[in-house]
């Protein structure tokens, strides 16, 4: 009989835990002002999708580079990476807060600011499985990522209601300040651990990490499905043009809503699955977090769709098993560039998919365009999760011989769609 999946309070008695998910709830939501504000901004200037869709895609696109940088927390402190990282964003933030900055300084900042998350996630990740065992890092992952998605549904609910009430200049100065307080909490709440790192991360690298990747079977389909969220998360890209098409902009929120609300509901529910089966049902997952948007180009209306796009939230906290079994998986001494790999293919995925179905909603309507979207991630998430169903059977070779879930030791890389 599977053992039963570890209690919430038992991953909340760790104290680094509750430091690092602390430190987290602080800065996620208030990110989300800046990148809600540039895609509404956008749209309301050129009633273009495919330029709104581009601009929230442009929020993804430096984590392809700061994914590179992921080795960094294999070499030095993971506590003084994230704090470095948060006081750099901090202060980035803070001067796009300047007034009469011009656009395109602003949008440069903007692109430092996430260049520089990279690296944070890597630290964070890396130091997952230090704190917790493997039967715990599913429910704190389950914690992680339910507590972005919540975030962003607060950020993209609460975003215009700052920016009118304070301006962009007070919602920015805000998000700053969320960074500010992230670094102290890390800085005086957690040990300096590990203290060094390998001599041979001297000069760590993305192509290192990719070879890495590349000779391990689980690892490659793992990367896979996590990938397969650059079709499903085209909702989420083409939101305010498909809130246009349904007759108004009061069905924004509630179409960003959909997602993070699933996805938080789907984190809860998963978290109670032994890990043994949450393994055997990871595939099934993957295909479900594409198949139930196909509906979406034929719904009649608001509710319906956002009832699909719900659902589809619910299934693609399947993202929270895959960090986890991608984290055991991963070389203890070379997470930080195994984790880099996964974000950076991970933000090339969910860039790609919005940039190329904001492209395509120029010539056919965008409800159409998520449907074909759906069509092509079942697809791709059915080799994937058939792929991944062979690796884990498989008992060649000494590691996967010696534990079908993976060896203790290894780090997430994805999990927040956005963050």
């Amino acid at each position: 009989m599977p053992a039963r999946a570890a209690s919430f309070r038992s991953v909340f008695a760790v104290a680094g835990f509750r430091r690092i998910w602390l430190a987290h709830l602080l800065s996620v939501a208030g990110d989300q002002l800046a990148r809600v504000a540039l895609t509404v901004l956008v749209f309301d200037r050129t009633s273009s999708a495919g330029w709104a869709s581009a601009a929230y895609a442009l929020t993804f696109v430096p984590d392809l580079l700061g994914g590179a940088l992921g080795g960094v927390a294999d070499r030095f402190s993971r506590r003084t990476v994230m704090v470095v990282t948060d006081v750099g964003r901090a202060v980035l933030i803070a001067l796009m807060a300047v007034p009469g900055l011009p656009l395109p300084a602003a949008a440069a900042l903007l692109f430092l600011v996430q260049l520089m998350a990279g690296p944070f996630h890597a630290a964070r990740q890396a130091m997952l499985p230090d704190l917790l065992d493997p039967d715990r890092l599913v429910v704190g992952q389950a914690v992680i990522s339910s507590t972005y998605q919540a975030g962003l549904v607060v950020g993209f609910g609460a975003g215009a209601a700052v920016v009118t009430g304070l301006g962009v200049p007070g919602a920015l100065l805000i998000d700053a300040g969320t960074f500010a307080l992230s670094a102290l909490m890390l800085r005086f709440g957690l040990k300096r651990f590990p203290p060094s790192a390998p001599a041979h991360h001297e000069r760590p690298s993305l192509l290192e990490g990719c070879r890495l990747v590349a000779r391990d079977r689980k690892l490659r389909w793992l990367l896979l499905i996590a990938c397969c969220c650059g079709f499903y998360v085209v909702p989420e890209g083409l939101a305010v043009p498909v809130a246009a098409e349904l007759g108004g902009a009061g069905a924004l929120p509630w179409l960003l809503a959909a997602n993070p609300v699933g996805s938080v509901l789907g984190g809860i529910l998963l978290s109670r699955i032994p890990r043994e089966r949450q393994i055997r049902v990871l595939g099934a997952l993957t295909v479900a977090s594409s198949l139930v948007l196909i509906p979406t180009g034929w719904a009649p209306g608001l509710v319906t769709i956002v009832v699909l796009w719900t659902i589809s939230g619910v299934f693609s906290a399947h993202d929270m098993i895959t960090q986890t079994q991608y984290s055991l998986a991963a070389p203890p001494a070379h997470r930080g560039q195994v984790i880099g790999v996964a974000i950076a293919a991970l933000r090339a995925a969910q860039a790609a998919g919005i940039a190329a179905a904001g492209l395509l909603a120029q010539v056919v309507a965008p409800t159409t365009v998520i449907t074909v979207a759906a069509i092509a991630g079942v697809v791709v998430a059915f080799v994937a999760g058939v792929g991944w169903s062979r690796a884990v059977s498989s008992r060649r070779g000494p590691r996967e011989s010696e534990d079908p879930v993976g060896p203790v030791g290894g780090t997430t890389p994805v999990g927040e769609h956005g963050s």
